[in-house]
């Protein structure tokens, strides 16, 4: 009998741990939302939705970080499933040094991303930077450019480092994907006479749709919540032009604004979770309808 509840300990405790951990600060950060909870004050007033007007008021910028987020979630998540895709295929086939360059290409993934972000802001840098030295050496000085400081270029840099690292990872579970299908499809296939893009259309992307299917919800979830490799490389900057919900929210709390930092971070789970959810729920349809 004791070894039969002793199990149960053990999740009793990891449910204890995500109460008060996730659940208790979650609920605590809602109820602050409708406060003017600051560093100014000592005392917390109820002021109801003023923070939710502050936040949704042309006069500020939180619709340009939501925007910025939803632009970076979409870019970053079709561009790793793309090329990670692309890789998967390639690599998943009879090829010389194949396990080397699936390690080549998930390396990145296992570095951290404050890492990455101050080696990146240093091989962009305008003056000393790798990249424009490369260009200038091979006489293509003309497209050297203020990779992390010009407005045009911030943001699309970020999203470049940021796929870089990830590919490797998306490329994990693609190949994970790939492997799983049966042979026989394709040998069945190859008794019809099907060339390779038949086979690809017909057979490997549409039994490659689950693990596509997590790679989206996983980036998706990722990119809403996206801070490490932003703060590292631009800190939001220059101006807004790379600002997104999580810096911005990071940004209110060191300015002791907490009400309304509370109040962003509220908007952000609640519209992960409806994305999250709608995701999740075409992606299934999907699937079903296969």
């Amino acid at each position: 009998m004791k070894k039969k509840i002793y199990p149960f300990y053990f999740i009793l405790g990891a449910l204890v741990l995500y109460l008060v951990f996730i659940v208790i600060p979650g609920i605590v950060g809602i109820v602050y939302s409708f406060t003017d909870w600051s560093s100014y004050s000592k005392e917390v007033h109820f002021v109801g939705l003023d923070n939710f007007k502050i936040i949704f008021s042309k006069d500020e910028n939180y619709f340009k970080y939501i925007f910025n987020s939803i632009e970076f979630t979409f870019i970053t998540t079709i561009a790793k499933l793309v090329i990670a895709t692309v890789l998967a295929l390639i690599l998943n086939e009879n090829i010389k040094a194949r396990n080397m360059h699936r390690a080549l290409i998930f390396m990145p993934a296992i570095l951290s991303m404050i890492i990455t972000g101050l080696v990146f802001k240093s091989i962009l840098n305008p003056e000393s930077g790798l990249l424009n030295q490369i260009l200038r050496s091979i006489g293509l000085g003309s497209l050297a450019q203020q990779w992390l400081v010009d407005l045009k270029f911030a943001f699309n840099s970020v999203m470049a480092v940021d796929t870089w690292k990830g590919i490797g990872y998306t490329m994990t579970i693609i190949l994970a994907g790939l492997q799983s299908i049966s042979p026989s499809y394709y040998e069945a296939a190859d008794i019809d006479g099907a060339h390779y893009f038949s086979k690809l259309k017909y057979i490997t992307l549409p039994l490659l749709r689950p693990a596509i299917n997590v790679t989206i919800v996983l980036g998706v979830l990722y990119g809403l919540k996206v801070f490490d490799i932003i703060y590292a490389l631009t800190n939001g900057g220059p101006g807004y032009a790379t600002e997104v919900v999580s810096t911005s929210i990071f940004k209110d709390f060191g300015l002791g604004r907490y009400a309304v930092a509370s109040t962003m971070n509220t908007v952000m789970i609640v519209f992960m979770v409806i994305v999250g959810m709608l995701t999740v729920k075409m992606l299934t349809k999907e699937e079903v309808n296969m």
